[in-house]
């Protein structure tokens, strides 16, 4: 049975510091973050992007795979859109291989990604996503794999070989039954190393009885919170033009710290501020 938590977290996922070369990391000590949610709309990219700033800005070594075909957006979110020179599909099609399609995020050290194909139609293995983890993650603490929305077969394929799966949803009630759904086939399946992100909280949501409380949505999806996202405009200007949230806002802080629950810090989960 599921247990859903929401007081403190602690989860031991911490990983060294270092350089941003392509030098060999201890391979135990590198670990793969799925990302992913029931539906569109939830943000997901953007939290693949600014959850991948934050850890760079701690020295960690991080590598973004973008996994929405047909739908690229991290390139344009971190500001590498005329830097691309070689995607996904490009090591899908045997044109070059996986370090050579890997671009420096030049806002972020130790930022990297791997762009999605802008091919809508292009076909990829799940057993090759798990060929290029066990690769890359040789040269990253972090590998974040951005997936696509919804409860497709090849989702759930892809995030099985993951270390953590973070499930993102939004307190719109039809988000938090999807999430539900992704997370029951997730224990099904076996995985239980899943936390849950209640992304884009804004407080006249609860004022119009919506949703009654942030434990509601915890309760319902039934999987431990490891953090909370507001609904906050810097998010929208700061992937829409490529740059890092300022921080003084709220959402960088609260990226800030789902980071540091990650590498293992014991953060109190407090969401007051965004309810009032």
């Amino acid at each position: 049975m599921k247990c859903a938590l929401s007081a403190h977290i602690l989860f031991d996922l911490h990983a060294g510091k270092g350089d941003t070369s392509f030098r060999e990391v201890n391979f135990y000590m590198s670990k793969i973050i799925a990302i992913t949610s029931g539906k569109g709309g939830t943000g997901k990219s953007s939290i693949c992007s600014e959850l991948g700033f934050s850890l760079a800005k701690q020295g960690l070594r991080t590598l973004i795979i973008e996994l929405d075909f047909g739908l690229r957006c991290l390139d344009i979110m971190l500001g590498v859109k005329n830097e691309v020179k070689y995607d996904l599909g490009h090591v899908l099609r045997g044109e070059c291989d996986i370090t050579k399609a890997t671009t420096k995020v030049p806002i972020a050290e130790n930022l990297f990604i791997v762009c999605a194909p802008e091919d809508p139609f292009a076909k990829v293995e799940a057993e090759t996503i798990k060929e290029i983890c066990t690769e890359m993650r040789k040269y990253y603490e972090y590998i974040i794999v951005d997936t696509s929305a919804g409860t497709n077969a090849s989702v759930f394929d892809v995030v099985e070989q993951s270390d953590l799966i973070l499930i993102n949803t939004t307190p719109d009630p039809v988000c938090v039954r999807d999430a539900r759904t992704m997370s029951d086939e997730f224990y099904k399946r076996g995985n239980k190393k899943q936390r849950l992100i209640i992304n884009k909280v804004n407080p006249d949501l609860f004022k119009a009885d919506l949703v009654t409380d942030l434990d509601e949505i915890i309760d319902t999806v039934g999987v431990q919170l490891i953090g909370v996202i507001p609904d906050d405009d810097e998010v929208v200007i700061a992937t829409s033009k490529g740059r890092q949230l300022p921080s003084s806002s709220l959402a960088f802080k609260a990226f800030d710290a789902i980071s540091k629950r990650i590498q293992g810090e014991d953060l109190p989960l407090s969401f007051k501020v965004l309810l009032q």
